[in-house]
């Protein structure tokens, strides 16, 4: 019993966020509302389509994200955009994230599939 207890508690806790609006993981920190995102504690230097792309990986880490469904959720209002804007974002996202995780790319490609972000 208390192993269920606490397993819909570890449930609850990750479908609420942190309550301020935004998601938050061990590496990450969204503020949505000032539209950005920190990286073990110190905010990223991030373009609008950069924020809006690594937060919407944020939201549901693990989750493949194919390039036409990022294309719908980030470039949605940007008129005529090729799908592979997505990976020269991913490229320059990349670049800045490497900057504060030398260690490691939370970026994954999914070959024919899309990308994801490494929860």
């Amino acid at each position: 019993m208390r192993e269920l207890v606490a397993r819909v508690r570890a449930i609850l806790r990750r479908a609420r966020g942190n309550g301020h609006g935004g998601a938050e993981s061990s590496l990450f920190q969204v503020d949505r509302e000032g539209m950005r995102i920190a990286c073990k504690g110190r905010w990223l230097n991030l373009a609008r389509y950069e924020y809006l792309l690594l937060a919407c990986l944020l939201e549901r880490p693990g989750r493949v994200y194919s390039r036409a469904a990022l294309m719908d959720k980030v470039w949605r209002d940007a008129g005529e955009t090729e799908e592979r804007t997505v990976d020269t974002h991913v490229k320059t996202l990349r670049a800045k994230l490497r900057a504060a995780l030398p260690e490691r790319d939370p970026i994954v490609t999914h070959r024919g599939l899309g990308y994801s972000i490494d929860p």
